[in-house]
């Protein structure tokens, strides 16, 4: 061939070589991956996201925006990768940088649409929970020991070769579970008592006396319920009022052990208004993210605290942390939406409309097309469905927690992470739902177990990543059992609680005792038959000496009523079978009081109309008011305005109200009820105020108890600086145990041993050493003074020993 052809022709062989080269797919297991780990998955793979971008996933890196397969030159990564800016590269100047031959590959690889192998991820390779429902089989009983979490306990014990933990002694077992049943110490009475008991199931009964113990169960799982569902009396959102109590609800709940299954539905589904605050969430003032609207909020509160996930990376972007995608958190939150809700990705759209589903569609599916109120039914039902174990193993995981210090799924809010046992996580969820929901039951379980009643285990150090269970665990105090027990030994609680609560629980007996005095009522219209959609005012005056103590109202209407006291909406029904009551010892003031009620009634054609009130309050000063809708009060036919929450102006024009016969139906509906309501508001025999029943404090805040803006589900556990600074010079503590020590020296009528005795059976449940009775001698000598018990106090209430749940 002649040579002037020669070269033309190899450069066209060449150049189809190269062009056969270049057109190769890319090896993305052999060549990509290699050049990622090497220089980028250490900060933007596996859990690491820095500048809010993880390489995980294909998925990933298109949402990101730093690749653009249709302008590969225009690829952000690729201008990192070869910027000679030493606050721009990447990977960091004190890193390597890629060689041209990585850069050419990366740029080939986004050429081609970046190929991915499937199923490939650079994340950890996380642990997926079962979603249904396991029943494992109980192994053989060792040493006799037939409870069935001890059987589980002690084979997951020999399978790790390592010991069991030793029992502990009746006094510590008295205290631990006082403290966790209902989170009072024991009294000194109450230790002398059990520990001369012989009785070989004395444990047993014990644990079973404090769970019947309603009010004081009730008392102490409403701090943890308030956690759990970032409930309280006071903070964000309540000033403007976008944000609603659930408290009232919650402890009603409580107190009558109502399932967990049922609880969680009328949370998620609300019957009335008073469970619906927790749905609702805050509304935050101003302009927020998308991440903080009400919608993600619903969202991300059922994840955590119904099912243990974290759906708040997932609100923002595909998590980095576990499976939760993004279009997953929107559809969630689209269940409660009441609008089209754009899904925003790193709070910018993009350009998709999330569409309401459920993390679970095995379970069932959401119907997108119906109402709101039926997507949040069907949503309650398919959340507490008897096959979704998720939800039974994340509330038991909660109570093993509580009880033995750390969960079974560590973090509580972890809960895909892979448990210590899986065979105990899912024989106490299995349980629960066998004995339908009833938390006490769940309680009364693992208290009732030799592991339960074992001896702490001592950690020494950081805890390691590779877990293993050796027993229960030392707890600290909560800020509320901390304070309950130095008001037990002080007699130093508060006098008014804040929370809008009704203690007490009313037997059948007790209610048909209760004599009404309330007579239905209405305007003149009432003289014959009032018309139908007919809308008046009633009012009363009552003019009080002193503030209330205590108090509470029942009422009702047909068919509906808006109540207001001093010009501000304090409650509203909508039908007379929905008997309403009402604390007021925070609504009703010192001197004059206007209560008002805006009542309409119902129905296309004339028909009985009437609304009915009665309450019953006790003063300050001992003075006990019965207030009833009766001839006293006074109708008014100009219905003002409403005006958000508020009474609008109203006029003058008022008259004496028409006593109403009792319609049939309003005897057959109404009459029990209201007794056993009343029942529960007009009794003035209360325990002793709680701390979980107040505001928080300085020192609650800084003994832990959260603000309550978020949802918490773990304390913290370690002693700051400032709750160090704040038990040393804290006035309310000062002030209880300057009341607490006249109250000692009284009650021991200035005896030194026995004042000292029994603060320590009170405060540690144990007598005192023979050192610390010499050393605290030598403190009180012969005749104890205030100032040194005070001292006393200060000094037995400060130990860790007394700070501990041991």
């Amino acid at each position: 061939m002649n040579s002037r052809y020669i070269i033309p022709v190899v450069i066209v062989l060449l150049i189809d070589v190269t062009s056969f080269v270049l057109a190769s797919p890319v090896d993305f297991a052999h060549e990509v991956v290699p050049i990622l780990k090497k220089h980028c998955a250490g900060c933007h793979g596996g859990r690491e996201a820095k500048g809010s971008f993880s390489l995980n996933t294909r998925k990933l890196w298109l949402e990101s925006g730093f690749v653009d397969p249709q302008d590969p030159e225009a690829s952000y990564v690729l201008e990192l990768v070869q910027s000679r800016d030493p606050e721009m590269q990447m990977p960091p100047r004190d890193k390597p940088r890629l060689s041209a031959k990585e850069v050419a590959t990366l740029k080939q690889w986004i050429s081609a649409d970046l190929p991915w192998e499937a199923g490939y991820s650079f994340g950890i390779v996380a642990y997926e929970p079962p979603l249904k429902p396991r029943r494992p089989d109980l192994p053989l009983a060792e040493d006799c020991r037939n409870h069935p979490i001890d059987r589980l306990i002690d084979r997951y014990l020999s399978q790790h070769e390592l010991p069991r933990p030793g029992p502990i002694d009746d006094a510590t077992f008295l205290r631990r579970v006082h403290l966790d049943l209902v989170g009072l110490l024991p009294t000194p009475e109450e230790l002398k008592v059990f520990l001369a008991d012989c009785s070989v199931d004395k444990r047993t009964l014990k644990i079973r006396e404090l769970l019947a113990d309603d009010t004081a169960y009730a008392d102490h799982w409403l701090s943890f319920f308030n956690d759990l569902l970032r409930n309280d009396y006071s903070g964000t959102g309540f000033i403007t009022g976008g944000r609603k109590q659930v408290s009232g609800w919650l402890y009603e709940s409580l107190l009558y052990n109502k399932p967990f299954d049922q609880l969680t539905r009328e949370l998620i589904a609300p019957p009335s208004k008073d469970s619906r605050g927790f749905i609702d969430g805050i509304k935050w003032r101003g302009n927020v993210s998308a991440g903080q609207t009400v919608e993600i909020q619903f969202a991300q509160s059922l994840g955590q605290s119904f099912l243990g996930i974290n759906l708040k990376c997932a609100s923002c972007h595909d998590s980095f942390i576990d499976r939760w995608t993004l279009e997953e958190s929107y559809g969630l939150a689209a269940i409660y939406a009441e609008r089209d809700l754009e899904i925003h990705r790193c709070d910018k759209p993009i350009g998709k409309t999330a569409q309401a589903s459920w993390l679970f569609p095995e379970l069932g599916k959401i119907d997108a097309s119906a109402s709101r109120e039926i997507r949040l039914q069907q949503l309650a039902q398919l959340m507490t469905h008897p096959e979704n174990g998720r939800f039974t193993r994340t509330i038991v995981n909660r109570l093993w927690h509580r009880l033995l210090g750390r969960g079974i799924v560590h973090p509580l809010d972890a809960m895909q992470t892979r448990p210590w046992d899986e065979d105990l996580l899912d024989y106490l969820a299995v349980s629960l739902r066998d004995h339908k929901y009833d938390l006490k039951q769940i309680l009364e379980l693992i208290a009732t177990s030799e592991a339960y009643q074992s001896q702490v285990e001592v950690v020494e150090g950081a805890e390691s990543s590779d877990y293993l269970y050796r027993g229960p665990r030392a707890r600290r105090l909560t800020a509320e059992q901390f304070l309950d027990g130095v008001w037990q030994m002080t007699g130093a609680a508060p006098d008014k609680l804040d929370a809008p609560i009704f203690r007490t629980k009313v037997e059948q007996s007790e209610v048909r005792e209760i004599e009404l005095h309330a007579r239905w009522i209405w305007g003149d219209s009432a003289k014959e038959t009032p018309p139908a959609d007919e809308t008046i005012v009633v009012r009363r005056m009552i003019d009080l000496s002193a503030g209330v103590k205590w108090g509470g109202a029942v009422l009702t209407c047909d068919n509906s009523h808006v109540l207001y006291i001093n010009g501000q909406e304090v409650d509203r029904g909508q039908r007379l079978a929905q008997i309403r009551k009402l604390s007021l010892h925070k609504l009703l003031k010192p001197g004059i009081n206007e209560i008002i009620a805006v009542i309409q009634n119902g129905g296309t054609k004339p028909n009985p109309a009437g609304f009915l009130f009665e309450a019953r309050i006790e003063l300050e000063n001992g003075q006990q008011y019965w207030i009833a809708s009766n001839e006293s009060w006074e109708w008014n036919p100009d219905v003002p305005a409403e005006r958000k929450g508020r009474l609008g102006r109203i006029s003058e024009n008022w008259n004496p109200v028409t006593i109403v016969k009792p319609a049939d139906k309003w005897t057959e509906i109404v009459d029990d009820q209201i007794r056993k309501r009343f029942a529960e508001v007009a009794t003035g025999k209360q325990p002793m105020i709680r701390a979980s029943l107040l505001k928080n404090t300085p020192l609650m805040k800084s003994l832990g108890r959260p603000m309550r803006e978020q949802i918490v589900s773990m304390r913290p556990s370690q002693l700051t600086t400032l709750e160090a600074i704040d038990l040393s010079n804290e006035a309310s503590l000062a002030e209880a145990f300057t009341e607490g020590a006249k109250r000692l020296i009284a009650q021991s009528d200035g005896d030194p041993q026995c004042l000292t005795e029994h603060l320590f059976l009170y405060a540690l449940s144990r007598p005192p050493t023979p050192e610390e009775s010499d050393l605290v001698g030598q403190l009180l000598g012969d005749s104890p003074q205030p100032s040194e018990v005070e001292d006393l106090l200060w000094s037995v209430c400060m130990l860790p020993e007394f700070f501990l749940i041991r």
